[in-house]
């Protein structure tokens, strides 16, 4: 049987770990799919000092990659979306078939892609979109396939992941531990994307989809990031038998499914609040499986160029023994649900409030009365002693640990809350989830 040719879109870290694997592991890939897997073309601008490719085709355009006849599968591994959303459609249009790591474009453009794909029965695969090295999608898609999902929550950007864990750990502030993360080139010199959960929201959008057999909806998930969150609050949720990690959440509910991405609070004994640094986790509740947890390298060349080649085995295998392949988005074209994307308002969660009063007689009475006129229960509460400069402003911080309410009273009591005179900032409000 003839090899099965790979071009290479996009030559940096990830691409060029990719090549390597191939290389490296050709035996023992071409024994998995059944015939030679092999690097025949690439699309690079130019190559990085110690990449040697050695006698592999290499154009500085990458659409000659895409339109080279002799290539089967096509890896866009160049990130972004402006060129690798067209380069991905004229790939599918010239009936090759696509792996990619890009996050972003899938998330936003997945629909129209994944359509495409359909119409010239050609496979996207994007196994690397997600969590790096960590097979999450397979696992969602396939090995839970025999599950009706309820929810799933993870912990899938390790720059965020990193700056929470430092910042308990060591007690050092937000922006020294980003300045590092940047540093050691876990965050980019733009870290808007993963501070403010932009990332990890791409990538909740896409595991929601296929878990619940919905279309991709980005700009329907809920985002926000962590670079509020203070040494306090990372102490106070300590003290409470918490730790507040940076979670993606989707969960199926009576009102729809849920997609939001934001600082939570989980408890300090669940499997979840225990990874740390940059490693990623996500944990997916079946209802006959009961709770799983996927743990692993989150980044980096080698993990992520795994789940590239993974992608691409399974590619290579339908090509060489043709058979019904598992659907893009996890169920049948034309069967997707119209459930909808619940509004943030609409959710229900217990919440954690730090409220900084002023040391004065009936604050606190004011504070839960308002939390009693809107039928929000008490789960726990600490006043605490100022203390430097709060001492000297008479600030006192009040935390409060709420039941389960929804997020719209939540709202309404934190705004009634906040126009007190004896409450001298915004209070500060994260979500608890339950891993149950």
């Amino acid at each position: 049987m003839k090899p099965i040719n790979i071009g290479i879109c996009g030559l940096g870290t990830v691409g060029y770990g990719s090549f390597l694997v191939l290389k490296n592991n050709w035996q023992e890939i071409s024994r998995r799919v059944g015939t030679e897997v092999v690097v025949s073309h690439i699309g690079t601008r130019r190559l990085r000092p110690g990449q040697d490719v050695g006698n592999v085709k290499i154009s500085s355009d990458v659409f000659a990659v895409v339109n080279d006849p002799a290539v089967d599968i096509v890896l866009e591994l160049m990130g972004g979306i402006d060129v690798a959303k067209p380069l991905v459609l004229q790939a599918i249009a010239n009936g090759k078939h696509v792996v990619t790591a890009n996050k972003s474009m899938i998330a936003v453009h997945g629909n129209e892609i994944f359509a495409a794909a359909s119409a010239k029965n050609v496979m996207v695969a994007y196994e690397a979109s997600v969590a790096g090295g960590i097979p999450i999608i397979k696992a969602i898609r396939e090995g839970l396939a025999g599950n009706s999902i309820q929810w799933l929550a993870g912990i899938i950007n390790g720059t965020g992941n990193f700056i929470l864990t430092e910042m308990r750990e060591k007690s050092r502030a937000f922006a020294d531990v980003l300045k590092e993360a940047q540093a050691l080139g876990y965050a980019e010199a733009d870290p808007t994307f993963d501070v403010e959960g932009i990332d990890a929201a791409h990538k909740l959008t896409i595991l929601a989809a296929i878990a619940f057999g919905i279309p991709l909806q980005f700009e329907k998930t809920y985002t926000e990031g962590i670079s509020h969150i203070t040494q306090e609050d990372i102490h106070y949720a300590d003290e409470l038998g918490y730790r507040i990690k940076h979670l993606g959440i989707s969960r199926k509910t009576s009102n729809g499914i849920e997609l939001r991405v934001h600082p939570t609070l989980i408890d300090e004994n669940s499997l979840l609040a225990n990874v740390n640094g940059v490693m990623n986790a996500v944990m997916v509740n079946g209802d006959a499986v009961g709770s799983t947890l996927y743990y692993g390298a989150g980044a980096g060349a080698a993990p992520t160029a795994s789940a590239v080649v993974a992608d691409i085995i399974d590619v290579a295998r339908m090509i060489s023994s043709p058979q019904s392949s598992v659907p893009a988005l996890a169920f049948q074209d034309g069967s997707l649900s119209d459930i909808r994307i619940t509004e943030m308002p609409e959710i229900k969660s217990a919440y954690y409030l730090r409220i900084t009063a002023l040391d004065k007689v009936g604050v606190l009475a004011h504070i839960t009365q308002i939390l009693g006129d809107c039928a929000i229960n008490i789960e726990a509460i600490i006043q605490k002693e100022p203390r430097g400069a709060d001492a000297a402003s008479q600030r006192v911080p009040v935390i409060i640990l709420t039941r389960e309410i929804l997020e719209a009273t939540m709202n309404t009591a934190i705004a009634q809350i906040e126009k007190l005179d004896g409450v001298a900032e915004k209070v500060m409000r994260i979500r608890i989830f339950k891993l149950e």
